[in-house]
C-alpha cells in the first residue's frame, strides 16, 4: 500500500478501535449489573461471577463490531474532509479506488473476526456459560446455611435465617418465610438441620420444635400449627439435563435444519458479517463532507442507518421464526435493501455530475449557433 493509503488505514483503524472499546465498555458495565443481580438472586459462588461476565462479553462483542466499523470509517473520513486532507489527496491524483483499498483493508479482517466470533467462539462461550451456571446452582445447593445471614431461594419466594449454630452443627432459632401467591407462611423453630434430599439436588431444612403460621396478610384468614418436626424443601434447581438453547448450538447443527427457529438463528449468524460488509460500503459515501461542514455532521445519519438496519434484521428474524416469511428468503432481503442503498449512495454523485456535464455540453451548440459571425 502507498503512503497515503497507509495513512488512511491508520486513521480509520484508530477510530474503529476507539469507538469499539467505548461501546464494549458500556455493554460490559450493563452486563456486570445483570450478572451481579442474577448471582445475588441465585446465590452463585463468587469465583464464577467474573468468568460469567467474560463469557457474556464473548457472545455479544460481535454485535458491536459492525457499528464500530461504520462509525470508525465515517469519523476518520469526516476528519480528513474537514481538515482538507482529502481534498489535497484528490488534487494529487488519489481517487476513490485507492481510498476503497484502505477501507477494505480494514473491513475484511474485521469481517473475518465477526465470522469466527459468530460461528465458533460465540456458541462455545454460550454452552460454557450454561454449564457454569448449572454448576454454580449445584454449588449453591450444597453450600451450608450460614448463621446470622439471611438467605433467599426461588427468586426471593423463600427466606431463611438462623441466629447461630451449636457444637453439633445444628442451627438455632431458625426463621423461614415462604410466599405462595397472596398467602404467606411463617415458620419459627428452636433448632434445625440442613440436608440434601436423596436426589442430591433438592435442599431441605429439617425443623425441630417449632410453630408455623399460614394466612393472607391484611385478612383474618390464618391458622397456627405447632410441630415437633417438619421438613421444608426450599429449592429444586433447574434441570441440568436440558437441551442446548439456540445460542449454544454449533453452527454445523444448524446447517440443513428444517426447524424455523434454528434456520432463523443460522440466518442471524450469517447476517452479521454481511451487515458489516454492507455498512462498510455505506460508510464511504456517508463520510463525504461538503466544504465548511462539521466533522461530525453525518454521525446522526450513521446512527439512523444502523438503527434501521439492525431493527429490520431483528424483525425479519422474528418473522422467520414464526413462519411469516419464506425460509428461502430469510434475512437476505434486508441485506439487499441496504446494499441497494449503499450502491445508490456511492454512485449518485457520479451520476449527478455526469448528468450536469451532459446538460452543459448539450447547451453549448445552441449558444454558439445564435452568435453573430
Amino acid at each position: 500500500m502507498r503512503i497515503l493509503q497507509r495513512y488512511f488505514l491508520r486513521e480509520m483503524t484508530v477510530n474503529f478501535v476507539g469507538v469499539t472499546v467505548v461501546l464494549f465498555a458500556i455493554l460490559f458495565v450493563y452486563q456486570v449489573g445483570a450478572v451481579l443481580a442474577r448471582a445475588a438472586q441465585l446465590q452463585y459462588p463468587r469465583a464464577v461471577v467474573l468468568e460469567l461476565m467474560g463469557l457474556g462479553a464473548m457472545q455479544n462483542v460481535a454485535l458491536l463490531l459492525p457499528i464500530g466499523l461504520l462509525l470508525g470509517i465515517v469519523l476518520a473520513l469526516g476528519r480528513l474532509h474537514h481538515d482538507s486532507e482529502m481534498a489535497a489527496a484528490q488534487a494529487c491524483g488519489i481517487g476513490a479506488g485507492r481510498l476503497y483499498v484502505a477501507v477494505w483493508a480494514l473491513a475484511l479482517p474485521v469481517v473475518g473476526l465477526i465470522v469466527w466470533l459468530n460461528f465458533d467462539l460465540g456458541p462455545r462461550a454460550a454452552a460454557q456459560e450454561a454449564a457454569l451456571r448449572t454448576e454454580a446452582l449445584r454449588e449453591g445447593v450444597s453450600a451450608p446455611l450460614e448463621p446470622g445471614k439471611f438467605r433467599t431461594f426461588s427468586g426471593g419466594a423463600t427466606v431463611v435465617y438462623a441466629r447461630a449454630t451449636d457444637r453439633a452443627g445444628e442451627l438455632l432459632d431458625v426463621f423461614i418465610k415462604r410466599s405462595r401467591g397472596a398467602e404467606v407462611e411463617t415458620t419459627v423453630a428452636r433448632r434445625a438441620r440442613y440436608a440434601l434430599a436423596g436426589d442430591g439436588e433438592t435442599e431441605l431444612v429439617i425443623l425441630l420444635d417449632g410453630e408455623r403460621m399460614e394466612g393472607v396478610p391484611g385478612t383474618n384468614r390464618y391458622r397456627i400449627m405447632r410441630f415437633e418436626q417438619e421438613i421444608i424443601p426450599v429449592r429444586t434447581p433447574q434441570d441440568a439435563k436440558r437441551g442446548p438453547t439456540l445460542s449454544e448450538m454449533r453452527t454445523a447443527q444448524l446447517l440443513g435444519s428444517t426447524n424455523l427457529r434454528q434456520r432463523a438463528e443460522l440466518h442471524w449468524r450469517m447476517g452479521l458479517p454481511i451487515m458489516a460488509l454492507v455498512l462498510t460500503a455505506v460508510a464511504v459515501p456517508l463520510g463525504r463532507l461538503r466544504p465548511r461542514q462539521g466533522r461530525y455532521a453525518h454521525v446522526w445519519q450513521v446512527v439512523l442507518v444502523y438503527a434501521l438496519y439492525a431493527n429490520l434484521a431483528t424483525a425479519a428474524r422474528a418473522w422467520l421464526e414464526r413462519g411469516k416469511i419464506p425460509p428461502a428468503l430469510g434475512l437476505w432481503w434486508v441485506h439487499a435493501i441496504f446494499l441497494l442503498f449503499a450502491l445508490l449512495a456511492m454512485y449518485w454523485p457520479r451520476w449527478r455530475h455526469a448528468t450536469a456535464a451532459r446538460r452543459a455540453r448539450a447547451s453549448r451548440p445552441s449558444v454558439a449557433g445564435g452568435a453573430s459571425p
